[in-house]
């Protein structure tokens, strides 16, 4: 990699001309590196359900053209001017959010929201200068949450940069910089269900699996599923899930039909859907007196969370959590050595995998509902 350090490469990256159109692999340009920043070679990297969400490009500011992807494994080929704590050669984990290491947030044992490099799904520039890495014929192509791994390098401030054991199997622990991280720890680090507790997790997705995976390694005692879709609950069984309900089979809200199988309540929920109506029946759902709910999934701008001030009065406690909960750069090592240590199963998130020619399969499946992580190889 040395030949190239300073220099523009030339590869091969999939770009999102406008949005719901398949991606084009087409010859990008990547330009070097600028201060405290770092480029990677993308070996690994895989299709989230937020990547489709803003191809889609129904809900948000579109951006295009634009190279998406946000999961991913690779290895540093050179570093910018400041950077200290990556060497070319370090086996990476590229992350959406990121870890200044100054601010409040950094600072503090109980956020991982830094101030300055928390996600920005509109912004499709470098947060240094202003400027795009990527280009084609001289035109700038926008990055993507300050990823873009749907490319076989790419440019990503050193703060969003997660240095991992290099025994770590890349198209494995890739899944752990964006789904399977968020999920696990909204149960393990925010969530925290005691050995016994029953939990519920609402969305059986992939960050809602990783919650019941989170849930089952805290010791659960039952660990009800909820989802629209049934054919999801089998798959569930191998994450943890002991029992399954769907609302639709219930003619009462299912906040009511799970506190009439849990003695008032579950001890514990997570919701992982970003549906607003899920959201408000993962908190009513929990025990009075020491339940707590815990909501990961995204909702859409204009939601209202409506609740009856008594369900907080008495003693139910609402939380929120982002990637987790996860420090990248200071928790996300660790995470990978639990895999190592055979303690986190990645294998069963893992349900498909296509050369990187074939990307627009990956989403294929995922719009079919077919896929949890389908990695996409870069060779």
């Amino acid at each position: 990699m040395s030949s190239t350090v300073g220099q523009v490469i030339r590869c091969r990256a999939a770009v999102a001309w406008e949005a719901g159109k398949p991606l084009v692999i087409e010859q990008v340009e990547v330009a070097p590196p600028q201060a405290m920043e770092v480029r990677l070679k993308i070996l690994y990297t895989a299709l989230c359900h937020t990547d489709v969400y803003f191809w889609e490009a129904k809900g948000q500011t579109p951006v295009f053209p634009r190279i998406f992807g946000h999961e991913a494994g690779g290895i540093v080929e050179s570093v910018g001017e400041g950077v200290t704590e990556l060497s070319p050669g370090d086996h990476v984990l590229p992350v959406f959010t990121g870890e200044c290491g100054e601010c409040r947030h950094c600072n503090s044992e109980e956020s991982n929201m830094c101030d300055l490099l928390r996600i920005n799904t509109d912004r499709g520039v470098m947060i240094g200068d202003g400027k795009s890495r990527f280009t084609i014929k001289g035109k700038p192509i926008y990055h993507f949450v300050g990823t873009s791994t749907f490319s076989e390098y790419t440019v990503v401030h050193v703060g969003c940069v997660a240095k991992i054991n290099p025994q770590a199997p890349l198209d494995k622990v890739c899944v752990l910089s964006c789904g399977v991280s968020t999920g696990l720890g909204a149960a393990l680090n925010v969530a925290k269900p005691k050995p016994g507790s029953v939990v519920a997790v609402f969305g059986l997705g992939t960050v809602g699996l990783a919650a019941a995976e989170g849930a089952r390694l805290s010791g659960a005692s039952r660990i009800i599923g909820v989802d629209l879709n049934p054919s999801r609950f089998e798959l569930a069984k191998k994450f943890g899930v002991t029992e399954f309900l769907n609302p639709k089979d219930h003619d009462k809200p299912i906040q009511e039909a799970i506190a009439a199988i849990t003695d008032g309540g579950v001890d514990r929920s997570i919701e992982c859907t970003g549906n607003i109506s899920a959201m408000i029946s993962a908190f009513e759902c929990v025990h009075d007196g020491w339940g707590v709910a815990v909501l990961v999934g995204v909702p859409n701008k204009d939601d209202a969370f409506k609740t009856h001030p008594m369900n907080v009065l008495n003693e139910r406690t609402l939380k929120g959590t982002f990637f987790g909960n996860y420090k990248p750069r200071s928790d996300i090592p660790a995470v990978v050595e639990k895999y190592m240590k055979k303690e986190l199963e990645l294998e069963k998130f893992i349900t498909h995998e296509v050369s990187f020619s074939e990307i627009n399969k990956a989403f294929e499946y995922m719009l079919a509902g077919e896929s949890l992580r389908c990695i996409i190889r870069m060779d």
